[in-house]
């Protein structure tokens, strides 16, 4: 298969992952609340997965990227390639979104557009330690789900929804704590149309994912393995 498609792939899903979940919250968060948003981010990947999954693998997320990498299901020649279509295809959706917001006098632009934040940048006010442990958790949950479902113990064609349900929880408690991140190109691509703490904060939601990344490998790869019996018994 053409290499291009595969990042054109990465590049479509990205963008519709943000400009859906994240327009979702801008646009409409008044009226189906945290609960709606983290649907519309759930179905949207669920969607994704069954649209992209055959070309690209449907990542979407530099953490998955990662988590595959460091799991040897995923080359590493194409690594930078998926990292820069996902960035890229989010930072398109920010455009957009910030465009369509601008033309909506009920929208205040300079506040930012669904925003990832920590401490004093979080929704609800939680301490940093809350948010970078629910990120850390988040996003663990997430590409545990994601390594355990896409094996051949799961039945062809159920991957997706299971993938779209685990985002859906995740974000359910943390866009409480810090508007629901789990994916850096996610936070990335509204934040880069407001700058300032928004853009320096990304460091942070980068190292709860690496950490996650890690964590989610080793824990799947304990869970993927066989366990021996022993015939002396």
């Amino acid at each position: 298969m053409c290499v291009c498609k595969k990042y054109v792939a990465e590049f479509i899903g990205t963008f519709l992952l943000v400009f859906l979940g994240c327009g979702s919250a801008v646009f409409a968060g008044g009226q189906i609340g945290w609960l709606g948003v983290s649907l519309v981010f759930g179905i949207t990947l669920m969607a994704c997965a069954y649209i992209f999954g055959g070309i690209s693998g449907c990542h979407l997320n530099p953490a998955v990227t990662g988590a595959l990498l460091l799991s040897k299901r995923f080359p590493a020649k194409d690594f930078v390639g998926y990292i820069v279509s996902q960035m890229a295809g989010a930072s398109l959706a920010g455009l957009v979104l910030y465009i369509i917001a601008s033309g909506a006098p009920q929208i205040d632009v300079n506040a930012g557009l669904a925003l990832n934040g920590l401490a004093s940048h979080s929704p609800t006010g939680c301490s940093f330690c809350a948010g970078f442990l629910g990120e850390v958790v988040g996003t663990i949950t997430l590409l545990l789900v994601i390594l355990l479902a896409t094996t051949k113990n799961v039945p062809e064609g159920f991957a997706p929804i299971a993938i779209g349900g685990a985002l859906f929880v995740s974000l359910i408690f943390l866009i409480p704590l810090t508007n629901g991140s789990l994916n850096v190109a996610r936070s990335f691509g509204v934040a880069l149309f407001y700058g300032g703490w928004a853009l320096s904060q990304l460091l942070w939601f980068a190292a709860a994912h690496i950490v996650a990344v890690v964590g989610a490998v080793y824990i799947g790869r304990f869970l993927n393995s066989e366990c021996k019996v022993d015939s002396r018994k």
